[in-house]
């Protein structure tokens, strides 16, 4: 998945740079608009972003919500989370593990007879480590390419079919390489194993607990209800509205439709322990060599100045996302950029967010 604004979920690993100051040095608000700023000036129609430090939180805005418009990004503004989703279908996999109904290393074949290559786990597709051909790799997401597709219903076998048409790229468990293909056949084992659909399994077992009232997990519905930013992109030369598409392509891999409020609260839950069970909570941040930076369906992250950061990024078309939080809590910080029409580098901008916040 992708956008002009953030080209890859990866890119967010290459731009934690800056200097480590002291852990009680409070988050400079004036740097925090000033890297939002920045990115609103070079590539995003607009961009809103949650932070916690402490006890205290705060909001901030830049852009606006629509081209030609002065109406401001709203802060409670529901937006397109993207691979964000992947920490939830990870959870409920993992529910499911300490439960005992699915083993972490038990072949996928056991559970889906035939779908993949017998020597495929359910660590591997959680972790990025299945050799799995990725299928976005072979779906044009660029506005001009995406656009005569943007409303099209997809089928998860259809999906995977993309995939295991073409050979592994590597050995399953001796590489990590981004794959959303594992997270369609993972949102499979979900249904195969509770006999329900997906997107209710997910309403059941986190957003209603969670009082996720601003969450879901849309299906066919292109609409994004209530408050939110637009984002924008040229097709035939021309600014274009792509805020509006059939979100099934992405499915369990990314189709979850959220706010920032609603992402810290699921976050704080999770790495707080309310979730999983003990063993499952230490499988999902467990980094192997294969897999130095990412556990099951989290990014484990060191910034230069050493502070940790778990989480995870998102990015599907007209909108870029990230949530990250140091393991203790302390620090939390959830943002939403909608693509706008320029064309410049937003990554300054990103350092300048990230550093501020948690280094």
């Amino acid at each position: 998945m992708g956008t002009r604004l953030l080209a890859t979920t990866a890119a967010f690993s290459l731009i934690f740079t800056g200097t480590a100051v002291a852990d009680d040095q409070q988050i400079d608000r004036k740097v925090v608009q000033q890297g939002l700023d920045q990115i609103t000036s070079t590539a995003a129609q607009g961009a809103q972003l949650r932070v916690t430090e402490g006890r205290h939180s705060f909001t901030a805005r830049s852009g606006t919500a629509e081209l030609d418009s002065t109406r401001p990004v709203p802060v409670n503004g529901r937006f397109r989370a993207g691979s964000i989703t992947k920490t939830f279908t990870t959870t409920v996999v993992l529910q499911l593990v300490g439960e005992g109904k699915v083993e972490l290393d038990a072949p996928v074949d056991r559970y889906l007879p035939g779908l993949v290559d017998s020597r495929i786990t359910v660590r591997h597709l959680m972790q990025h480590t299945s050799g799995l051909f990725n299928y976005t790799n072979a779906i044009g997401f660029s506005p001009q390419d995406f656009e005569p597709i943007r409303y099209q219903h997809w089928e998860p076998e259809e999906i995977i079919a993309i995939s295991t048409s073409r050979p592994l790229q590597f050995e399953p468990g001796t590489k990590w390489e981004y794959n959303n293909t594992g997270f369609v056949i993972l949102g499979q084992l979900i249904e195969k194993i509770t006999k329900q659909p997906y997107q209710r399994v997910v309403r059941q077992r986190i957003l209603t607990p969670l009082h996720l009232n601003d969450t879901a997990s849309p299906g066919d519905d292109p609409d994004l209800h209530g408050p939110h930013a637009h984002s924008y992109g040229l097709v035939d030369g021309k600014a274009t509205d792509t805020t509006r598409f059939n979100p099934s392509v992405f499915w369990a891999v990314g189709d979850i439709v959220t706010t920032t409020r609603d992402l810290d609260t699921f976050y704080t839950a999770l790495l707080g322990g309310k979730l999983l069970k003990p063993a499952q909570q230490a499988e999902m941040l467990k980094t192997t060599p294969a897999s130095p930076e990412y556990g099951l369906g989290l990014f484990v992250q060191k910034a230069p100045c050493g502070t940790t950061i778990v989480g995870h990024t998102g990015s599907v078309p007209g909108f870029a996302s990230y949530a990250f939080y140091t393991p203790d809590l302390k620090r939390r910080a959830e943002l939403s950029a909608t693509a706008g029409l320029g064309t410049g580098d937003p990554s300054p901008g990103y350092n300048a967010l990230l550093n501020e916040i948690f280094c």
